[in-house]
């Protein structure tokens, strides 16, 4: 499960183009948590701190408690905007969560047990349709992964949503469907050799036989198209005159 971590941060007064930039100027990140009972709350958060922590990844899906001033609020990240030259982060969005809340996030899907799988040892290949999954968390139980084992699958087989055994009090966003989230596909390799394999057993088998040897009459023509006699081979006796 995620682990909950602390980030200080400082009141920013005012909102706006010009607030935001000030706070830019002294190597802060503007940002704004919103959500629950309270009103919104402009906030400044140290840039190195917060770049640290979104390039270590999963930021998204990070439960913070924000300490303001001395005062603690727990928030998810839900947005991060990032500057289109820079790449650097400009302005983040926290969310409240109150106790028991529930929120909709996507978590990573992570996959082992490769080395096991008897369809990738014969050359398949693992095609991950789906990365991440979307779901509904409480907020004291998001899941940093979801990992999926694919030890025990063959060539053409699949997994479904359904076959993942997910966290206490965690459910997919997608009802009512039981979507794939991988499979063991035969590679190009593969299918050819199953291809020849196939051909070859459904070719019919061309039996030659051997051509009759001909026994002509003493004295008869030979056939056409037959050898000539061998030079200096006598030729069959006349029957004797009475």
């Amino acid at each position: 499960m995620s682990q909950v971590q602390e980030l200080k941060v400082e009141a920013r007064e005012g909102t706006g183009k010009g607030p935001a930039y000030q706070a830019r100027v002294k190597g802060q990140i503007p940002g704004i948590v919103y959500g629950g009972k309270g009103a919104p709350e402009p906030v400044a958060i140290d840039g190195r701190i917060l770049e640290r922590q979104v390039g270590q990844g999963g930021f998204l899906t990070t439960l913070l408690t924000l300490d303001i001033a001395g005062k603690k609020t727990q928030v998810i990240p839900r947005q991060v905007q990032l500057d289109p030259v820079s790449d650097r982060v400009v302005h983040v969005d926290f969310l409240r969560l109150e106790k028991g809340a529930t929120v909709r996030l996507e978590i990573p899907v992570h996959f082992k047990g490769q080395g096991e799988s008897p369809g990738l040892k014969k050359g398949g290949v693992l095609n991950i349709v789906r990365h991440a999954i979307e779901l509904f968390c409480k907020a004291e139980n998001i899941p940093n992964v979801i990992e999926v084992d694919v030890a025990a699958l063959d060539i053409n087989d699949t997994i479904h949503i359904s076959a993942l055994k997910l966290p206490e009090g965690v459910k997919p966003a997608i009802r009512g469907r039981d979507f794939t989230i991988a499979s063991i596909v035969a590679s190009t390799s593969v299918m050819e050799e199953q291809r020849a394999a196939a051909a070859a057993a459904a070719a019919p088998v061309v039996e030659v036989e051997a051509a009759p040897v001909a026994t002509g009459a003493p004295g008869a023509a030979p056939a056409a198209g037959a050898a000539p006699a061998a030079a200096g081979a006598k030729a069959p006796a006349a029957p004797a005159k009475k």
